[in-house]
């Protein structure tokens, strides 16, 4: 298997900011609050150039694969994410439990569930429109969502109050880079490959910021690394769930094989390229941001591997499956 580089150099900045945490704090000589709030802008304006209005009308009939996609994302993730706030109170540190709700209210992935999908030779127009839309709904509900349970958890994070505040650095940038998109095509059509490395460089330097304050503040503990492999635990389970629930959703509406696959690969990512961003407006330069950061980075990862391998598995499917209801899973 082709080691992720990008994975690589999470490690390697995560390591740095435990060796030398001052250097790449908020507040540091780098500066990297304001760098990484640049950089926030910077992503969801690249996300506004991007989005095509044409593509999104073009798919928006398949209307009931939409609401279960859009459903899964953004009702069913919450009400597990909820129930395990109020069960593992006494399990998981509080910033860790923030971290697993928050992972479950951020929106589903573009780049990726549109690759897997078409790797698995399903409904590509299907999941670019509902990746797309699950982005631009989640940086609404995505805030909301979390204001709601923090305030309901009695948590000292006013996700609420600023709310505006919070949807302004979001909706702004990707606004902006709607009014520009039709002078920029040229130039994003152009330099593809290098602006779509722009989402991954932020994530990095979010993680490095956010670890180093973590870091600086002492909040990571060898009980708190001892959690990690529940969040792992966790995060698998949660997959695997939501995995089975599409699947069975889709079935049950007897969609055919090639929109399963949509609804599947849509309705179960989760968005790293989103959502560091978004915790970095929510979250700000709180040493606990690093830990709540942590179940999304996790989920990433086993997202990848488990739904690359139902990709292909998909793929290798017989033409005549591709009737109502026919799966290989």
């Amino acid at each position: 298997m082709k080691i992720d580089g990008f994975l690589l150099a999470i490690a390697a900045v995560v390591a740095l900011a435990f060796a030398f945490p001052s250097i790449g704090a908020s507040s540091g000589p780098l500066a990297m609050g304001t760098v990484t709030d640049f950089g926030v802008a910077l992503v969801f304006f690249l996300h506004g150039a991007a989005v095509s209005p044409k593509a999104m009308r073009l798919a928006v009939a398949n209307w009931r694969l939409h609401i279960l996609v859009q459903a899964s994302t953004y009702i069913l993730f919450p009400v597990i994410g909820l129930a395990a706030w109020f069960a593992l109170a006494d399990v998981l540190a509080p910033e860790l439990r923030i971290g697993l709700f928050f992972l479950c209210a951020i929106s589903s992935t573009i780049s990726s569930s549109v690759a897997f999908t078409a790797m698995a030779r399903g409904n590509v127009p299907v999941a670019i429109f509902n990746a797309t839309l699950s982005g631009l709904l989640g940086m609404v509900l995505t805030p909301v969502l979390m204001g709601l349970v923090l305030e309901a958890g009695a948590a000292a994070i006013p996700v609420l109050s600023q709310i505006g505040g919070i949807l302004a650095k979001l909706l702004l940038p990707f606004l902006f880079g709607q009014l520009l998109r039709a002078p920029l095509a040229g130039y994003l059509a152009r330099y593809k490959s290098v602006i779509g490395k722009a989402d991954r460089v932020v994530i990095v330097l979010i993680v490095y910021a956010a670890f180093c304050d973590a870091a600086g503040a002492g909040m990571w503990t060898r009980e708190n690394l001892a959690s990690i492999m529940i969040i792992v635990l966790l995060c698998s389970v949660l997959l695997a769930l939501v995995l089975t629930l599409t699947t069975w959703a889709s079935r049950l509406l007897s969609f055919p094989v090639e929109d399963e696959i949509a609804a599947v690969f849509c309705g179960s990512k989760k968005s790293l390229a989103n959502g560091a961003p978004i915790a970095k407006v929510l979250f700000g330069a709180s040493p606990a941001l690093s830990m709540i950061l942590v179940p999304l980075l996790i989920y990433h990862q086993i997202q990848l591997v488990v739904c690359g391998v139902i990709a292909r598995r998909y793929a290798m499917r017989e033409t005549d499956l591709s009737s109502p209801g026919s799966s290989v899973l």
